[in-house]
């Protein structure tokens, strides 16, 4: 359903943008009719996109393996509001590197986040450590990480990084290494030194190879499926959060996620 609002969304939200592309100086009569023509060709061609884009969607999640191509699911964009999935979003994969707590734990969050994004970074210092100790540990949650690298290639490169050290067993050591450094506003600077900064800081044992790894083709790729996995189903910005059906935008205030995952507890518990 996403897929099918977004682009009618944009249409509706935009007619200036839209408008403002047409020949100069007719009079106001025809302008007005060809507004009113160019506004329903317009929501016909978004309709039309927004169906092929949940149907290309569907059909994908369709034919997904949990270890290798990402499911779909749709994610709404008010905090706690409820979303149906089409494909159950959990991987669920057993010695996840990405991934926290019981591979059949019955609630599983899944974030979208970009390791330059500030709110992303509020997210890891202030949300997550009270989730963890309160749910992951007593294996009621199982959280699990996606790459949304959104702005730009220094973002891939942090993403690519984590991963790289997340071969070594310290994936989520590194990605809180890179959100405690984060400033509150605007977006975390980074480049190739910085990231070897972090893999020294944490302790990774070989250095070496963490460097190798930068250019590895296989993280790349995890960090691109993730990537397109956000891209199809609709998340436009981080953090995003699907908690087991339930989307959560931008770093909400703790008891949100809290409420959330209670209700989805008492959910999966009748």
């Amino acid at each position: 359903m996403v897929a099918l609002i977004g682009p009618l969304m944009w249409v509706l939200e935009c007619p200036e943008e839209i408008d403002s592309v047409k020949s100069p100086q007719p009079s106001r009569a025809a302008q007005n009719r060809r507004k009113e023509s160019s506004k329903r060709g317009l929501f016909i061609v978004g309709g039309l996109v927004g169906l092929a884009l949940l149907a290309v969607a569907f059909v994908a999640g369709a034919q997904s393996n949990s270890a290798t191509s990402p499911g779909q699911a749709v994610p709404s964009a008010s905090a706690g509001e409820e979303a149906q999935p089409a494909v159950e979003l959990a991987r669920r994969v057993a010695d996840d590197p990405t991934a926290l707590g019981a591979v059949d734990a019955p609630v599983v969050l899944v974030e979208y986040a970009d390791y330059r994004c500030p709110f992303c970074g509020v997210l890891s210092r202030e949300t997550l450590p009270t989730l963890i100790s309160e749910y992951v540990d007593s294996g009621q949650l199982r959280i699990e990480w996606r790459d949304n690298p959104i702005f730009g290639e220094t973002s891939v490169l942090a993403a690519v990084a984590a991963h790289a050290a997340g071969e070594q067993g310290l994936f989520w050591e590194y990605n809180t290494a890179v959100y405690a450094s984060a400033p509150e506003t605007g977006h975390l600077e980074i480049d190739r030194d910085k990231v070897l900064d972090y893999a020294r800081d944490i302790g990774v044992p070989d250095m070496a190879q963490f460097e190798a790894d930068l250019a590895n083709p296989a993280l790349v790729q995890r960090v691109q499926i993730n990537a397109q996995e956000a891209q199809q189903i609709g998340v436009t910005s981080v953090p995003s959060i699907v908690i087991n059906d339930v989307a959560i935008a931008g770093a909400q205030p703790l008891q949100v996620f809290q409420d959330v995952i209670d209700e989805q507890l008492r959910l999966a518990a009748q």
